[in-house]
């Protein structure tokens, strides 16, 4: 009897200590496939077709590469349009203006240099003041708006990878039957899904993204 017991016991020390390597081990072996679609997620990358215009995100990080993917969009003859937007506003820009603050020149200018510089006419520039835009929702609200009211029905957008796919959910939501959002996020922009928890930079843009997709689903289910 104590020679079974002993034995049964001696197994279960065995497999205590077994199952956490085991376990650990698998982790580490699939580690990189589990984390690389972490990343892979958040990201959607369409084939766009002709459109009426490519809209610049300016919320968010890295806008330059965004100015380059919608300049080579309007290279390649996917679209007669670039949008540009900005000029946000805060209260304290707000109470420096009223005391006379006044820019050196118009926000718009430096972003106009830049496409010019990568081929696309000026004619074809559309700039839209977008004072109380500070998020993607705020933005698709000023700046989609606009774009509906000029009646262009398909839009391309561009914007960060990791942004991308929140970007479309925002945007297809919200001109749903209105028109047609595709996607082209900037080729140039640092994130890199295949290891972007090598970074710290990208390890906090892919929580802050799916931090923000975790409050959309507790928004919906909690009505």
């Amino acid at each position: 009897m104590k020679q079974q017991c002993r034995k049964i016991f001696n197994t279960r020390r065995f497999l205590f200590v077994l199952v956490p390597i085991v376990l650990v081990s698998i982790l580490i072996f699939f580690s990189g496939t589990i984390l690389r679609r972490i990343g892979s997620m958040i990201v959607v990358d369409d084939r766009p077709l002709y459109s009426d215009a490519v809209v610049v995100f300016f919320t968010g990080v890295e806008y330059y590469p965004r100015l380059i993917q919608a300049a080579g969009i309007y290279r390649r003859q996917l679209t007669r349009k670039v949008v540009i937007n900005g000029n946000r506003k805060t209260a304290i820009l707000r109470e420096l203006e009223n005391k006379g603050f006044e820019r050196c020149c118009p926000w718009y200018m430096d972003f106009v240099r830049i496409l010019t510089l990568l081929g696309v006419s000026e004619k074809d520039i559309i700039t839209i003041s977008a004072e109380n835009a500070y998020d993607t929702m705020s933005q698709a609200q000023a700046v989609g708006g606009e774009l509906i009211r000029r009646r262009f029905s398909k839009v391309i957008i561009t914007t960060s990878k990791f942004h991308s796919r929140r970007a479309k959910y925002i945007w297809q939501n919200m001109y749903k039957n209105r028109s047609t959002i595709y996607v082209s996020p900037a080729a140039a922009d640092p994130y890199d899904p295949r290891k972007w928890w090598q970074d710290g930079r990208q390890i906090r843009w892919v929580m802050a993204e799916y931090g923000v997709w975790l409050y959309y689903w507790w928004k919906r289910w909690s009505l």
